[in-house]
């Protein structure tokens, strides 16, 4: 078995809160995680996290993207200091932008927003500026529902991300 998940298996309940929620912010879904200890692997800790993700409401959606960065920002709540360095990790892809770039960056999140009512998301690992703006070009022609389908489906990648790289910490 994995170190760090034997040991989190074992763990309080606020340690082991506090590792959930550096991975997906929403409450609920880091509390029904913690319920299902011990975790006997890898494979069931990922799928685990992808079935009460699934479950989730819109309430806990927004709780969890209200924990992100916006794309190309690097302000936010962190609820750990883990989920803040991961989120510099994930927009790397910011950071060798042009200005004009990260302009049209900040302009389509503030049109996102104000279409949909919450923060862009993106899986942006691996991503450069111009493919995370092209993509959020693309979304803003969603409705609602499908854009909260898809910025769902965005979580739930990253935070399968965020699991492996707790899982290696």
């Amino acid at each position: 078995m994995n170190a760090v998940l034997e040991s989190w298996n074992q763990a309080d309940e606020a340690s082991a809160t506090e590792a959930m929620l550096a991975c997906c912010g929403a409450h609920r879904w880091a509390a029904q995680m913690i319920a299902l200890r011990p975790i006997a692997n890898i494979a069931a800790l990922s799928e685990a996290a992808d079935q009460i993700w699934a479950a989730m409401k819109e309430a806990d959606w927004m709780e969890a993207f209200a924990c992100h960065p916006r794309i190309g920002d690097r302000k936010v709540a962190p609820l750990s200091e883990k989920s803040t360095a991961w989120s510099l990790q994930e927009q790397v892809g910011t950071s060798g932008a042009t200005n004009d770039v990260m302009r049209e960056l900040a302009n389509g999140n503030a049109k996102y927003e104000q279409r949909f009512g919450f923060i862009y998301i993106v899986c942006a690992t691996g991503k450069t500026a111009d493919e995370m703006l092209t993509i959020l070009k693309r979304r803003l022609a969603n409705d609602r529902v499908a854009e909260l389908k898809e910025a769902a489906e965005q979580q739930r990648q990253i935070t399968q991300i965020r699991l492996g790289k707790w899982l290696v910490s």
